[in-house]
C-alpha cells in the first residue's frame, strides 16, 4: 500500500525567506513556486513549503522526516552554519546508523540520517 516517502511538507511564517534558506540547503531553486506552495525536488523526494494559515503553524509538533546524507556530522554542521538551531545532536543509534535533528528558521524539525544499510551504503 505505501510506496515510500514522497513529500515532507513544512509551514513557514515567511515563504520568501524559507524558499531562499532551503535553496541554500538543497543547492538549487524550487521546481514549483507559487504564493501558496513552494516545492523542491530533493533526490527523488519533495520538500514542500506552505505559508502559515489557519491552524497550520511551524514548529516541533508532529512527525519528523529524516533526509539521507553521506556524512551526518558534516550535514549537521552545515545546517547550523546556514542558520539552523541544533535540536538533537548526531547520535549513533546502532549498526553505524547516525542521525540528528535541527530546527529550521521557523522551528520545524529537519532530520538527517546516514544509514549504511540503505541504498547500497549511502545515507
Amino acid at each position: 500500500m505505501l510506496l515510500g516517502l514522497r513529500t515532507w511538507k513544512i509551514v513557514t511564517k515567511d515563504l520568501a525567506r524559507a524558499k531562499e534558506w532551503y535553496a541554500k540547503v538543497v543547492g538549487h531553486g524550487p521546481y514549483f513556486d507559487e504564493v501558496f506552495y513552494v516545492g523542491f525536488e530533493v533526490g527523488g523526494f519533495e520538500l514542500g513549503i506552505v505559508p502559515e494559515e489557519g491552524d497550520d503553524r511551524p514548529g516541533t509538533n508532529g512527525a519528523v522526516a529524516y533526509w539521507g546524507v553521506e556524512d551526518a556530522d558534516a550535514a549537521f554542521a552545515r545546517l547550523v552554519e546556514l542558520g539552523a538551531t541544533p535540536h538533537e545532536p548526531v547520535t549513533d543509534v546502532g549498526g553505524g546508523i547516525r542521525l540528528g535533528t535541527v530546527l529550521d528558521p521557523d522551528g520545524n524539525v529537519l532530520g538527517i540520517i546516514h544509514n549504511p544499510h540503505f541504498g547500497g551504503g549511502e545515507g
